[in-house]
């Protein structure tokens, strides 16, 4: 897939004023700080379709971006070590829940998680919430940039044997790195056939 167009359609924290259209979305999720927005300015050929910065914890709404004008990408706000109040967490949660469990559009979570560190509580906790609820997605291991091919296969490793002790299989994964553009067609191949083989009533 070429993206040819990636336009800012709207930010809410209201799961009933996301756009109506019947068209399949994508929601991109991950701990704070994991780069979510530099993977996406990556996928969609941006500079600053979603916001980076130093700072976890800058998403904080439900953000739409059309691309091609045949789905949605969808930036959640981070989860975990964000610099915010205890009760603009609890706002998170609750908008990102009811996210999940009411937008019939959405085709698949993709969970983000550094590649650099062992497997994180809060990144499997929140996996096996989507499991236990039904809801498709994929592992994006960002920054693999940062490592040598050896430690990347043994990480994956790592995630693999935890996961394997509940999980009948591995999840689909991918393994990205923004600055250096690894993953990028194999990320966008997987949405593109996802897209070819569905349809939304």
């Amino acid at each position: 897939m070429q993206i040819k167009s990636a336009e800012f359609v709207v930010s809410n924290s209201d799961v009933s004023k996301c756009p109506k259209d019947r068209i399949p979305e994508y929601a991109f999720i991950g701990r704070s700080n994991v780069g979510k927005s530099s993977l996406i300015n990556m996928l969609t050929n941006r500079k600053s379709l979603a916001k980076t910065s130093g700072r976890p914890g800058k998403t904080q709404l439900i953000n739409h971006f059309l691309i091609n004008k045949t789905w949605f990408l969808v930036d959640l706000p981070g989860y975990g070590y964000a610099r915010v109040s205890k009760s603009a967490k609890k706002t998170f949660q609750k908008f990102i829940t009811e996210y999940f469990s009411k937008r019939a559009q959405l085709i698949s979570a993709f969970v983000l998680v550094d590649i650099r560190h062992k497997p994180q509580p809060v990144d499997l906790e929140f996996m096996t919430w989507l499991g236990e609820h039904g809801i498709p997605f994929s592992i994006i291991f960002t920054k693999a940039d940062k490592l040598k091919p050896m430690a990347i296969e043994n990480h994956v490793n790592d995630y693999r044997d935890v996961l394997l002790e509940t999980w009948e299989d591995m999840p689909n994964y991918f393994v990205t790195s923004s600055s250096k553009e690894i993953g990028k067609d194999e990320l966008l191949q997987y949405i593109d056939d996802t897209n070819s083989n569905l349809k939304i009533d």
